[in-house]
């Protein structure tokens, strides 16, 4: 009895043993010989192409007629606001605050006091230099009345030297005398000489005086901080009864309005923004708004050879923050495209992405195409005639030149 379990196994084992390892022969020997067109180590064609390719039926496919439209076709960039000027105020002159702070946030106009510091001894320092102005100005008549008395003596003994002289060649004065003129006319120039260096250092005198005076009031100057522009306050202003030494901070201030919009735009689409040219932005909070290019760059970033572009946009209400993700869209000239299904797009064997468009005779043909934008709708893109037929059901079941029998629908159905 134990026999029949025994032949059974047998006979199982060996059906899957022909099963698993004979299935490709035994295969071939129900379906029949192999046709001569399919040859070893190709993939067979599709059925629905072999059999349209072979027999010259046609494929049903689902086509639209789609007609170019002129669209703008912006640069979009990835960028962020940036403050239309951002300055850090620091002292100049060291001195404790005497100002009562301000916080950050506060709105602050051109001109306005932010940090104001101890004058101490400056005030009597500038006093110094006026009184030395004054006293140096009073010297100035002196030297001058001295200046022409030397002058007056000089000419007087000028004339007693000629005189002398005369009276030497008519034998009426001895040459001593001549010679005691002469050393008078000698001494008479260098007291003229000395009286026009007094006069000199005495206008120096008044220009020193004045020098010091301009050093003292620039010194009192740097002890009062105020806003170079309009703007907000990023930090808090120097606390009251603080040291600042010549570098320190006494506040940050940022200019928001107009506020920049910073985005890089590559080298291949770099020739397609202008100077001045419309751009629209959405922050990452949801809001839109417009403004101009007001920069391009002329030389790219070594690292991501890149162009920086700056748009600058209006700021009133402050509503834009330095340093806001934006999507940036710049206005440039217009192309004619098409607006397709994403559905619609195919590779051809060489790996390009295109469409089949249905010919004039009823003929799929594989078209490349060029894409511009990705919207909700479908793509938009270039590359097809004016006027095109489109396959977008159907496209990846037929090859170039095979007959198709196109049914057509409008977009979005």
């Amino acid at each position: 009895m134990r026999i029949v379990p025994i032949f059974i196994a047998i006979v199982v084992s060996g059906l899957i043993y022909t099963f698993v390892f004979d299935r490709e022969r035994i295969t071939a020997l129900f379906s029949g010989p192999a046709t001569e067109d399919t040859t070893a180590g190709e993939a067979p064609a599709r059925p629905e192409t072999a059999a349209a390719e072979g027999t010259g039926e046609t494929v049903g496919v689902v086509a639209i007629h789609s007609r170019a439209r002129v669209i703008d076709s912006a640069v979009i960039l990835r960028g962020r606001t940036e403050a239309n000027r951002l300055v850090e105020l620091r002292a100049e002159t060291s001195g404790l605050v005497i100002s009562q702070p301000r916080r950050k946030g506060t709105h602050v106009a051109e001109g306005d006091l932010l940090c104001r510091l101890d004058p101490a001894a400056r005030n009597a320092t500038l006093a110094e230099a006026r009184a030395r102005l004054a006293e140096a100005m009073t010297r100035v008549p002196e030297a001058e009345a001295r200046a022409e008395e030397a002058r007056a003596q000089l000419e007087e003994a000028e004339i007693n030297a000629n005189a002398a002289a005369n009276l030497e060649r008519g034998g009426f004065a001895s040459q001593t005398r001549v010679a005691a003129t002469r050393a008078e006319v000698s001494s008479a120039r260098a007291a003229v000489q000395s009286a026009s260096s007094g006069l000199e250092a005495a206008r120096a005198g008044i220009e020193s005086a004045r020098a010091a005076i301009t050093a003292a009031e620039s010194e009192i100057a740097r002890l009062e901080i105020t806003a170079p522009f309009e703007g907000v306050l990023e930090s808090d202003t120097a606390e009251i009864g603080s040291l600042l030494q010549p570098g320190a901070l006494c506040a940050t201030v940022l200019q928001l309005d107009p506020i920049a919009i910073v985005g890089f735009v590559s080298e291949m689409q770099v020739g397609r923004v202008g100077h001045g040219a419309k751009t629209t932005a959405r922050l990452a909070s949801g809001k839109s708004v417009e403004g101009r290019v007001t920069f391009l760059s002329r030389a790219a970033d070594n690292t991501t050879r890149t162009f920086r572009v700056e748009i600058e946009v209006p700021n009133p209400d402050l509503s834009l923050r330095d340093g806001e993700t934006a999507e940036i869209m710049i206005s440039a000239e217009g192309k004619a495209a098409h607006l397709l299904p994403q559905s619609a797009l195919t590779l051809n064997d060489e790996g390009l992405l295109g469409v089949r468009l249905v010919d004039g005779a009823s003929r799929a043909r594989f078209t490349p195409i060029t894409l511009l934008r990705d919207t909700p709708q479908g793509v938009w893109m270039t590359g097809l005639p004016e006027s095109a037929d489109v396959i977008v059901i159907g496209q990846e079941y037929v090859t170039d030149g095979v007959p198709v029998s196109p049914t057509y629908q409008e977009l979005g159905q």
